[in-house]
């Protein structure tokens, strides 16, 4: 593999990892108390919308600072955006069938499984120990789910 071929690939591990971990903070946080289901689905459709377009808008940037060919960039960018609107809409799914509590466990364990997935790719291709990798990569993601979810009860009890 290349070293353009090695860029491309953990450039798209940045907007996947982005729209899982995000996805799971924010059903861990909201899906609670006082939020209605329709407040959680909102939640994630902005999340998935304007903070995508945000993301992919700095990659792109980014992108075009390195010097990359404006048809590159603008596959990586409209590659980003997708990837990341599909898994977003994957976990307004999971709270469109499921029962916020439900929701919770479901988007937990999907999150988890996506990670890992992703996770031991990336061990590969770095010939690094996966489950290593893998253990790392989730214990990053459940702060962010245990912050969320904390941060949630703390707004609701305030």
């Amino acid at each position: 593999m290349n070293e353009e071929q090695k860029k491309k690939n953990i450039n798209f591990s940045i907007g996947t990892t982005a729209a899982i971990v995000t996805g799971m903070g924010l059903i861990a946080g909201l899906a609670q108390g006082n939020y209605t289901k329709t407040g959680l689905i909102t939640s994630l459709l902005v999340f998935a919308i304007a903070d995508n377009i945000s993301d992919s808008l700095g990659l792109h940037i980014y992108k075009e600072s390195e010097g990359v060919s404006r048809r590159e960039t603008r596959i990586f960018t409209y590659g980003n955006y997708i990837a990341r609107l599909f898994l977003s809409a994957t976990f307004i799914l999971i709270v469109l069938l499921f029962s916020s509590y439900l929701a919770f466990i479901i988007s937990f364990l999907w999150g988890t499984i996506l990670l890992a997935i992703l996770s031991y790719f990336i061990a590969k291709k770095k010939k690094t120990s996966p489950p290593l990798e893998i253990i790392w990569h989730l214990m990053i993601a459940l702060m962010v789910v245990l912050g969320s979810r904390f941060l949630g009860n703390l707004i609701l009890k305030i």
